[in-house]
């Protein structure tokens, strides 16, 4: 009984994450690479570019799973343009207690409308930090 319990929870799980994804263009992921876990509580924000500046769209904490799996304000579709989401490692970091060397990583990316969903990794350790364009 308690075996199709986990397994009930886990199919509603990957259901209601599977449909955040689809009803907004834009979800992030932060893993820490020290331990491999998912990085729970992790400040993140989204911006637009406008001419020369930028323009805070919105904003959200990484959940127990390390993700923001609805960043873009809109649910619709993404507007082409470029884009910068940054992840406030610094204070992840300080609040576990441990020195780091990037207070914020800004990650800018181009939406040129060739995909409906955007999903950006973050890969990221005390002194260094990877990312790349996932699915």
């Amino acid at each position: 009984m308690f075996k199709k319990k986990l397994l009930l929870a886990g199919i509603i799980n990957a259901l209601c994450l599977s449909s955040a994804y689809a009803a907004n263009p834009l979800s992030v992921h932060v893993l820490n690479l020290q331990n491999g876990l998912p990085s729970q509580g992790v400040s993140v924000s989204l911006e637009k570019q406008e001419g020369n500046k930028w323009v805070q769209l919105s904003s959200g904490v990484t959940n127990e799973q390390g993700r923001i799996p609805a960043l873009y304000p809109n649910e619709n579709v993404m507007e082409k343009g470029n884009y910068r989401v940054t992840f406030k490692t610094g204070e992840w970091f300080e609040k576990h207690h441990t020195a780091s060397f990037f207070p914020e990583i800004p990650v800018i990316f181009k939406a040129d409308g060739s995909v409906p969903h955007y999903h950006i990794p973050l890969l990221v350790s005390p002194y260094g930090f990877s990312t790349y364009r996932g699915n």
